[in-house]
């Protein structure tokens, strides 16, 4: 399927590592012009060598921490080389924990890392998507909007907001031939899983190999999902196939979540 992404420019969050990095050499290899960001520029200069070369590909150093400096880094960026047809929203979860638990910090933290970083991104790459009439912004948040996940009391909290902010801007921008959607990746072989499978060990007194594998066992693929599987999913809805889609949650996590 030809998803005539070719000369089609990508900003890609998160993209040093897992699901973002992934994506990143998917679009790449679909001819997109990519833009990394991420707030480590050794590991950023590392991936932009990996990603394949039939484009002049970039990088920006921003921390997710601070929404006014992103969004300055950004426009500046946009004012200077081009705008943007593809937004990649990611960014590595909250820490896990009991949401009785938590502390009003952690909150602050995590909407301010995901909901209002997305949402400056979004205002500002948005007028160029207007101007071409061409915009696919994509937002990787977790299966936890359908079915909360145990233990992680401050991540399901924000990813819910995350997703109903964006079937609102779904709403309003589709009539600029503009989607907006979101991918929701359950279990998947990065650092985070990692850090998830190390903390249910400490608790259960199991082994990590144990724990990890009733993980595996919950999903009905009975494995852990590849970064590069999740990157096939948002590369598609980054195109020009995916037209009409458009304010979706899209799990792809081998039939984990239990509703449809």
């Amino acid at each position: 399927m030809n998803l005539e992404l070719n000369n089609k420019y990508a900003l890609v969050c998160g993209s040093t590592a897992g699901i973002g990095k992934a994506t990143a050499m998917a679009l790449a290899n679909e001819g997109v012009q990519v833009t990394l960001i991420a707030r480590n520029e050794d590991k950023l200069k590392a991936t932009l060598a990996d990603l394949s070369q039939q484009r002049n590909h970039d990088y920006i150093v921003a921390d997710f921490s601070n929404p006014d400096e992103l969004k300055s880094k950004v426009s500046e960026y946009i004012s200077n080389n081009h705008g943007f047809h593809i937004l990649v929203n990611n960014t590595g979860g909250p820490a896990g924990g009991p949401v009785f638990m938590a502390d009003l910090d952690e909150f602050q933290k995590a909407f301010t890392q995901h909901l209002k970083c997305n949402h400056v991104l979004a205002q500002t790459v948005v007028p160029f998507m207007k101007e071409v009439g061409y915009g696919r912004i994509v937002n990787v948040i977790s299966t936890s909007v359908k079915q909360p996940l145990d233990g992680l009391g401050v991540s399901n909290t924000i990813r819910g907001a995350v997703a109903n902010w964006s079937k609102t801007l779904a709403n309003e921008l589709g009539q600029f031939g503009i989607t907006v959607n979101n991918v929701l990746p359950g279990a998947t072989g990065t650092e985070r899983l990692t850090e998830i499978i190390k903390n249910k060990s400490a608790k259960s007194g199991n082994s990590e190999e144990e724990a990890a594998n009733a993980m595996k066992q919950a999903v009905p693929a009975k494995r852990f999902a590849k970064p590069e599987e999740l990157a096939d999913a948002i590369t598609f809805l980054a195109s020009e196939r995916a037209s009409y889609i458009n304010g979706i949650n899209l799990p792809v996590d081998g039939g984990r979540t239990k509703s449809l």
